[in-house]
């Protein structure tokens, strides 16, 4: 949530910066009930101020023995307007922060300005992508020659987007998934954390998920919980509502869950495989911090993501999003994007953001720099670390055979059970 201190000093700064993000007039609705607020906190300080005086003066009144019986009834009056207003108040505040929660994050200065994905920038490559002597086989294809996937009996389950993965199928997921929580916890200094897999609504507005993307949420029935569409969400509001010691940061978290989302809007992209589920295992790194140190922090989560990937040995590149492509909580993004050969294209994998202190605002999350210091919001950050079913996808297609046989990368050999390779039933 932006600071509406800042939009009331700096109207412009915020417009001009939201209209790099091709958002006009977010501000106008926002700036004229505040001006309403304004108004109405002068009177109900005026009347405030009658009251007070008035009292003061029916004490005296009785102590002179005079009747204040018409004082007393301006007094009444004035305690009832001062009631009304006060309603009226509270209508104009919810109604601004309202506003605010549907605002999204202002860019960085160093995110590249463009309407779309076109405008985004690429700012490395890791690996190169295998030269094939044969024509290679999407994982759509693979995954039920391998009798590994199982996308039939997946919407006999439960209708599109879902997969069914079958046992050395149901071992690679697992296998990636161990693997990337040894290699963060292990190498990169992350405390592993298993949360619940349903949170508040609260949680969901602390991370800006609510109110605005409400329909790509999954609600569940008759209570005001939602299944988690990212472990960002539980691990960013474990500390909620709190005020934490400078010293504990930077706080690294990392978590499996399984993610749900109804992928409202994108319907007709990625409709085969994997790619894009309504159901899908990630692995998630959330990072809390101080503001000074954020974005060498985003620079270092994007390093732990992109590790993962070296040494899987997938071929990957890094891309710099756009504020025309970049997610509604953050203020600068770095998309991680696998090479996929069916697609003939990268495709994402992993997305590393700071969001600096645009959820810390909405979740209440703050810290002191040392004991004499008055609070102030952390800056919050999170990435993928990364999508598994996208993870054994970019495996299949990457690692395949002439045969139709998959290897096995070597790193997930051993949780693998020594196996090496896949080979078609």
């Amino acid at each position: 949530m932006l600071d509406a201190k800042l939009i009331r000093a700096k109207p412009e700064m915020v417009e001009a910066a939201l209209e790099k993000r091709n958002i006009s007039g977010a501000l106008d609705r926002f700036i004229v009930l505040d001006e309403e607020r304004r108004a109405i906190l002068g009177k109900v300080e005026e009347l405030k101020g009658f009251r007070n005086n008035a009292s003061m003066e029916v004490g005296r009144m009785k102590k002179q023995g005079i009747e204040p019986e018409a004082l007393m009834e301006q007094v009444r009056q004035v305690g009832m307007e001062i009631k009304a207003l006060d309603d009226q108040l509270k209508a104009i505040e919810d109604n601004l922060e309202n506003i605010l929660l549907n605002i999204p994050n202002l860019p960085h200065e160093s995110v590249p300005v463009g309407l779309d994905e076109s405008a985004n920038v690429e700012v490395r490559r890791w690996g190169d992508p295998r030269s094939f002597d044969f024509e290679p086989k999407a994982h759509w294809d693979l995954g039920p020659e391998l009798d590994i996937l199982d996308f039939e009996r997946a919407a006999k389950l439960s209708g599109a987007r879902f997969t069914v993965y079958k046992g050395a199928g149901a071992r690679l997921e697992r296998a990636v998934i161990n693997f990337y929580l040894d290699v963060h916890t292990g190498q990169h200094g992350y405390r592993e954390i298993l949360p619940p897999f349903m949170v508040s609504a609260d949680c969901m507005t602390g991370t800006g998920q609510l109110p605005k993307f409400a329909e790509d949420m999954f609600k569940v029935e008759g209570r005001e919980m939602y299944l988690v569409p990212t472990a960002e969400v539980p691990l960013t509001n474990l500390y909620r509502e709190e005020i934490l010691d400078g010293a504990q940061l930077p706080i690294y978290l990392t978590a499996y869950t399984p993610c749900f989302r109804a992928e409202a809007g994108s319907h007709g992209r990625d409709t085969r495989g994997v790619i894009r589920q309504h159901q899908f295992n990630k692995v998630e790194l959330v990072k809390i911090t101080d503001p000074d140190h954020s974005y060498d922090e985003l620079e270092k989560l994007t390093a732990d993501a992109e590790r993962v990937l070296q040494l899987l040995g997938l071929p990957y590149r890094v891309v710099l999003l756009s504020t025309g492509d970049m997610g509604f909580s953050s203020a600068k993004t770095y998309d991680l994007e696998v090479w996929m050969p069916s697609y003939q294209a990268y495709k994402e994998i992993s997305s590393c953001s700071n969001c600096e202190d645009f959820q810390a605002r909405r979740a209440n999350i703050r810290f002191r720099p040392d004991a004499k210091s008055r609070p102030q919001y952390a800056h919050t950050l999170n990435g993928s670390g990364v999508a598994v079913g996208r993870t054994v996808a970019a495996i299949l297609e990457n690692y395949q055979e002439a045969d139709g046989s998959v290897v096995i990368p070597e790193v997930l050999r051993p949780y693998m059970g020594g196996l090496e390779v896949m080979i078609p039933v």
